[in-house]
C-alpha cells in the first residue's frame, strides 16, 4: 500500500495516522532514515533496526546450542567441586594421626 506524507515547517514529516497505528509508531518513538546511493529514503522504526542488527550478528556467530547461563552455572559448580576437594586434602594433611 502507498501512503503520502507531508513535510511541514522545520522539516517535520507527518506520517498518516493509519500507518502509525498499523506499525505501532507512537509519539516520541525514534525512527531511522536511511538513504542509499540513488537517493532513495527508507524509514524504519528503531525496533526494526535493532532486529536487523541482531539477525546480522546471529548469522555471523551461528546458532548457539544450549544456554550460556547453563554453561556458566556448570563452570561454577566444577570450580566449587575443585575447591571442596582442595579443602578436604588440606584438612586431611593437618589432621593429627
Amino acid at each position: 500500500m502507498t501512503y503520502h506524507a507531508k513535510v511541514i515547517a522545520g522539516g517535520k514529516i507527518v506520517i498518516p495516522a493509519e500507518l502509525r497505528r498499523e506499525l505501532g509508531i507512537s509519539d516520541g518513538d525514534t525512527l531511522v532514515i536511511e538513504r542509499d546511493g540513488d537517493g532513495t529514503l527508507t524509514v524504519k522504526t528503531y525496533t526494526q533496526v535493532v532486529r536487523e542488527v541482531q539477525q546480522t550478528f546471529k548469522a555471523m556467530v551461528g546458532a548457539y546450542e544450549g544456554s550460556m547461563v547453563d554453561d556458566l552455572i556448570a563452570d561454577r559448580r566444577r570450580e566449587a567441586a575443585r575447591e571442596e576437594e582442595a579443602l578436604a586434602r588440606w584438612q586431611a594433611e593437618r589432621q593429627p594421626r
